[in-house]
């Protein structure tokens, strides 16, 4: 075991000499009250430790102890409902324990050492099994069934086995012979090193969508089972509430969120609400299929650095089960900031606004750990990312946003223009754009639903429109000839009808695919049955004047997803609206 003596103390980082044995990313525990830290920097007898926790009162020549092992994540039964801190510390144990504030150098398992799971063995007595393998399933909640896996990096025939019953999970389940007859025994949890990815066999194309129920991202701007995405905005366009639509909705099997150096009061509505909120495909709570990774803004700054590794590998060990997981992460620019917190107390060369020169590279690393891989020959798995940016003064080309935007496949851009008309989610139809356009058309192609025609017809009244609204702002609307003007009421009908979303109904909070359908099907009905009413001579104004132009605007507020229906009455309605305007035009 390395161990060191402490130098001295620059604010969340440490300082060591008489070094001994330490090496790079090794866990360290730091004085009698075994404070959790990070190697980062050896250089001769001294080494860099970040600390993980407040290190107010901390002195030189206090003992620092190595762990033997890279700063790690229990992984195994427990993990679900769970919401642990940015080095996996379970909040909801500690504050049972001892409050809601975290006491320093207060230890606690990460998964709970004492409560038994029933499980369900799935392999024989003989069989040989190799990195991944399941070795049997327990029910962790009523949503997700728990694979136990055997870890990365073991291989081999197993020589002894348990039977089904209930074990802890530090129990072993069975006993694998490795090289030259190495027993090798497996529990029904292991660790694994956050800053390391977990391996796979092959990595896949991502072709099936993240559906979620927003119309703007489903229809416009889709992400793939597998993708990546970044959410930019600045401050009070929506990024928080958009990500918490998202992992309310997202067709996953696995949700997790990470508060990453957010406000407390934005966690704790988290917190709050997660438990209420009834996961749309089973009716149960969507905690059932939810971790949730709480590291605030009042907390060290380094936890805030650990807390999306904790959250990356967590997902990967989902994904090794052959689950579809989708990540969130709000916000990288806080991680962003504690990384140049960091690297100004390392005294490194800043780049970019003060920003390490290694920004770029640590985004890649996140981002390249998401994508749908192949972990056995008959199980594939997918993580999907999603982060927020919060750019400065909404500013997309710092740093953090330009760096991301190399990285992703889904580029969600939040327009403060957008969100001050109350216009949400504010996700702009200019700047947005999206990779998985045409691997996604096929799922829709699949349903019936043939979106992607529509979508183009969308994006072209959407792109004249902006070519206009530069010529109203000079001459006024009223220059314009009627076809023009009727562009301009098509993409409010787009705007408002279809883009538009109110999170907080319990009608339109989520979206059916056939309805989103329907209703870019009527917009277009509407737009063209006026095309030919302009060209009989019916003036623009009598067709604003129909009652149906306002009902369009609100069907999606009025119209179910269980409802489909009345989309053919809105449709007769139309039809009979216009079928007035011609008889008394014709």
């Amino acid at each position: 075991m390395g161990e060191a003596i402490l130098k001295r103390i620059e604010g969340p980082i440490i300082v060591s000499k008489e070094t001994r044995d330490l090496e790079m990313n090794e866990e360290v525990r730091i004085g009698e009250e075994r404070l959790v830290g990070e190697v980062i920097r050896i250089t001769g007898d001294e080494a860099m430790i970040q600390v993980y926790e407040d290190t107010t009162g901390l002195k030189p020549g206090i003992k620092i102890l190595g762990m033997n092992k890279p700063l790690s994540v229990e992984l195994g039964p427990g993990l679900i409902s769970n919401t642990f801190d940015g080095i996996q510390r379970p909040l909801t144990v500690i504050k049972e324990k001892q409050g809601i504030f975290i006491k320093r150098g207060f230890q606690v398992p990460s998964l709970s050492r004492d409560k038994k799971w029933e499980v369900d063995i799935k392999v024989r007595k003989g069989d040989t099994v190799s990195p991944n393998s399941i070795i049997g399933e327990t029910e962790e909640t009523s949503l997700v069934k728990h694979r136990i896996l055997v870890p990365p990096g073991i291989a081999g025939k197993i020589i002894e086995l348990g039977k089904a019953s209930s074990y802890k999970i530090e129990d072993t389940i069975c006993v694998v012979e490795g090289k030259e007859g190495k027993r090798i025994e497996i529990k029904l949890f292991h660790s694994w090193p956050v800053r390391k990815k977990r391996p796979f066999l092959e990595r896949l194309s991502p072709q099936e969508i993240m559906f979620t129920g927003q119309r703007v991202i489903d229809t416009v701007f889709p992400i793939a089972k597998g993708g990546v995405a970044a959410i930019p905005g600045g401050f009070g366009t929506g990024k928080t509430v958009t990500q918490h639509s998202l992992a309310k909705w997202a067709d996953a099997d696995i949700i997790i969120y990470i508060g990453c150096g957010e406000r407390g009061n934005e966690m704790a509505q988290v917190l709050e609400e997660f438990p209420k909120l009834k996961d749309p495909r089973s009716g149960k709570t969507i905690m059932e299929r939810t971790i949730l990774i709480a590291n605030t803004s009042n907390m060290p700054v380094t936890a805030r650095e650990s807390s999306i590794y904790t959250g990356i590998t967590i997902a990967e060990y989902f994904r090794d089960m052959g689950y579809d997981v989708a990540l969130m992460a709000d916000s990288t620019s806080r991680w962003a900031e504690a990384m140049r917190e960091i690297s100004g107390r390392m005294e490194e060369m800043p780049a970019e606004k003060g920003f390490p020169a290694y920004l770029s590279s640590r985004l890649a690393e996140f981002y390249e750990r998401g994508g749908r891989v192949k972990v056995e020959k008959d199980r594939v798995g997918s993580v999907s990312i999603v982060g927020a940016v919060s750019p400065p003064g909404g500013d997309f080309t710092e740093p953090v946003t330009s760096h991301t935007k190399r990285f992703i496949g889904t580029f969600w851009a939040l327009d403060r223009e957008l969100a001050n008309s109350r216009h949400y989610p504010a996700i702009s139809w200019t700047e947005s754009y999206s990779g998985y356009l045409d691997r996604v058309s096929v799922w829709w192609e699949s349903k019936g639903l043939s979106i992607m025609g529509l979508r183009k017809k969308l994006m072209e009244v959407l792109l004249e429109d902006s070519h206009l609204r530069e010529i109203v702002r000079l001459v006024g609307e009223g220059a314009l000839p009627e076809m023009e003007r009727l562009t301009l009421r098509k993409a409010e009908l787009i705007k408002e009808g279809f883009l538009q979303q109110n999170a907080l109904s319990q009608v339109d909070a989520y979206c059916f695919p056939e309805k989103q359908y329907r209703m870019l099907k009527i917009i277009f009905e509407f737009g063209e049955g006026a095309e030919g009413l302009l060209g009989m001579g019916v003036p623009l104004f009598k067709i604003e004047e129909l009652p149906v132009f306002s009902e369009i605007k609100r069907m999606g507020e009025e119209i179910g997803n269980e409802d489909l229906d009345k989309f053919d009455e809105l449709f007769s309605k139309i039809e009979k609206e216009f079928d007035g305007l011609r008889k008394e035009y014709g």
